[in-house]
């Protein structure tokens, strides 16, 4: 599925209220950080990454590997923050309701 530049524009917009879900530690892109970043994406749809100052690779880099990896989409990488997003049809909303992410 690709994502109208609508669609990017407006998450986009809502990253900036979004509060670090996942922190990518010393360690890296670890399959633990894969499967947090997961369920995180599972549960809220719209997540933003930190990467460490001590982490080797860079955000851009480490964005694209995790978003093939857990198969969600990068909107956008400032600095050491990456956020991604991945749809999540269980999610149950009705028209009016607030998005997961920011419940």
């Amino acid at each position: 599925m690709t994502m109208s530049g609508k669609m990017r524009a407006s998450l986009r917009a809502e990253c900036n209220r979004l509060q670090a879900t996942v922190h990518v530690g010393k360690e890296g892109l670890t399959p633990s950080l894969r499967k947090s970043l997961d369920d995180a994406l599972r549960t809220h749809e719209l997540v933003k990454v930190v990467l460490n100052r001590s982490v080797d690779v860079t955000a851009k880099a480490a964005a694209t590997e995790l978003a093939i990896a857990v198969n969600a989409e990068v909107i956008q990488t400032i600095g050491k923050t990456a956020t991604l997003y991945r749809q999540n049809p269980e999610i149950e909303g009705k028209k009016g309701d607030l998005p997961p992410w920011r419940r």
